[in-house]
């Protein structure tokens, strides 16, 4: 399934963090490693660009964290990037240049590549957001399945095995999905794909679609 691997799905130079997946396929194999890469890699940044606000936590000093949101670390914010009112990082985060993270928007375990905006009231767990993905009022990443068993990504060729039992989603770069749409654990939106508002997504979408539901997904005109 090359269309669900790392290189078909992101822009590796968007991102602080292109080291992380040296040696992976898919982009879910880096999640149980995205805390020990923080602590690495923080360790190194320039001091003239970053301070560690507290253990674990570096901030950008050109980043603009509003005094209301809660960082857990370990995480990296990196430069240009926003952490608005309220927000709340509960630790193994990487917050790209530029991106934005709002208003009651919580993040777990994640890579945000940069340019990312997560805005308004989005929980994102255990996922990957590529360049300038975006993520509607209200739309969440569901990480946890209810029987609490290992996590599969449904393709069309079938199911592939990801050995996880926290898995969000995986949005490629340009994703943009619709305000109160749910992703389901092991949701994977492919490059420069669009979901419809209030939709619920299992599954693969391809590249350059628009997934309306799963019986409606369409390429894209353009």
């Amino acid at each position: 399934m090359k269309e669900l691997q790392i290189n078909s799905l992101y822009s590796l130079d968007e991102t602080i963090a292109a080291d992380l997946f040296d040696g992976a396929t898919y982009p879910w194999e880096v999640l149980p490693k995205i805390k020990d890469f923080i602590i690495e890699l923080g360790q190194t940044l320039p001091a003239d660009k970053f301070e560690e606000v507290k253990e674990n936590v570096w901030v950008a000093k050109t980043a603009n964290v509003y005094p209301t949101a809660h960082i857990n670390g370990p995480a990296i914010i990196d430069e240009e990037a926003e952490v608005r009112h309220c927000a709340f990082i509960r630790g193994n985060a990487i917050v790209g240049k530029g991106a934005v993270v709002g208003n009651s928007t919580e993040l777990k375990n994640v890579v945000l590549f940069n340019k990312v905006e997560v805005p308004h009231y989005n929980y994102v767990g255990d996922s990957v957001l590529g360049f300038k993905a975006h993520m509607g009022a209200g739309s969440i990443t569901s990480n946890v399945k209810s029987d609490k068993t290992l996590v599969k990504v449904h393709t069309k060729n079938g199911d592939l095995e990801t050995g996880l039992k926290k898995f969000g989603a995986m949005l490629g770069d340009n994703v943009e999905v619709g305000c109160n749409s749910v992703l389901n654990p092991g949701s994977v939106i492919c490059k420069d794909s669009n979901v419809y508002p209030v939709s619920m997504v299992r599954g693969v979408v391809p590249p350059h679609s628009i997934y309306k539901d799963k019986e409606n997904i369409s390429p894209k005109k353009n």
